[in-house]
């Protein structure tokens, strides 16, 4: 176990040195911080103080390691367009991003799962195929088109919800939510809809394949030979050995959601993450869309590093492989 968590540690921060370098070399070859942050009249002498202060006329591996500890300390400098320093940016916009991500995977649990039960018992029901019918549409339909079309019919035409916004958010110990206001529920529910969508219909098409997968297998055949109940055999036994690649799928998704909640976000006018890396790349906000990059990408590592252990914990075969090669080396 810990031979195994020590492993995924050190490939993590392989994958986070990669990411840095990349994030890094945005500063070099994505415009010149220098000029963005001066005014265009600017003399030689400021240019040459603010590049010193910067540390940009040290060699690039001084540079690097700079950016490094700076990363590590959650330091990414000071933002080009809002002349702020870029960890406060991001969390001022972490909550609204979390919120609505989290939201947004109960949601695709909640609903994926049970469709995927029933579309995998009930295969020849009316309900089976219209569930198939309406997972073809979320998994063809763009997220914006499906963001427009509840904006349009919710807001425009019914004047239910608000097309934009977070609505009224409280403030608990430095986060902030809107999971205890009226509006800020209201606002909550159309992007929510558009981000999980996508995620309905494949928790619920990867649910529905391994549960007829796991059907077919002796072992059900065994559990019913014994007499053990329909309940017994699909949500006891079944469902069970169904859900291991859903956790794996899951937490995997909420990277995504992160990542990929930049379209949502836009399309909502949320002030998460996403809008503020959309802004980042009007201005050139280099600052910003370094740190966004990194950001995520030690979301990424760290949710698959949990997967894993997971994994690690529900599979019993992955002990037993792990145990042989011990024994073996």
């Amino acid at each position: 176990m810990i031979a195994f968590l020590i492993r995924r540690l050190l490939q993590g921060a392989l994958v986070m040195l990669a990411v840095a370098f990349i994030a890094f070399s945005m500063f070099r070859f994505v415009g010149d911080p220098v000029t963005n942050m001066l005014p265009q009249d600017a003399t030689l002498e400021q240019r040459a103080e603010l590049q010193a202060r910067l540390g940009l006329n040290e060699p690039l591996p001084v540079q690097f390691g700079y950016f490094i500890t700076n990363a590590v300390q959650g330091d990414f400098g000071i933002s080009y367009r809002n002349q702020r320093p870029v960890s406060n940016l991001i969390a001022e916009r972490l909550p609204a991003t979390m919120e609505m991500v989290l939201a947004a995977v109960v949601l695709s649990l909640v609903i994926g799962i049970p469709m995927g039960v029933y579309t995998a018992l009930r295969r020849d029901s009316w309900l089976s195929h219209l569930f198939q019918a309406v997972s073809l549409a979320g998994i063809s339909v763009p997220t914006f088109v499906t963001g427009i079309l509840l904006i349009l019919v919710f807001s425009v035409w019914l004047n239910w919800l608000p097309s934009f916004g977070r609505g009224e958010v409280v403030e608990l110990g430095g986060w902030s939510t809107g999971l205890l206001t009226v509006s800020g529920l209201k606002a909550l529910i159309m992007p929510v809809i558009t981000l999980s969508l996508f995620q309905i219909t494949l928790i619920m098409r990867l649910v529905r394949a391994e549960m007829l997968e796991v059907l077919k297998t002796d072992y059900i055949r065994f559990a019913r030979a014994r007499g053990l109940t329909n309940r017994a055999v699909h949500f006891g036994h079944a469902l069970r050995n169904t859900l291991m690649p859903v956790i794996t799928i899951t937490g995997l998704q909420i990277g995504a959601l992160i990542a990929f909640a930049i379209i949502t976000e836009t399309v909502f006018q949320w002030p998460g993450m996403g809008l503020l890396f959309m802004q980042a790349v009007s201005f050139v906000d280099i600052p910003v869309m370094s740190a966004y990059l990194v950001m995520v990408s030690l979301i990424f590592v760290v949710i698959n590093t949990i997967v894993d252990m997971l994994y690690f914990v529900v599979d019993p075969r992955l002990r037993v492989d792990t145990g042989k090669n011990n024994t073996s080396a």
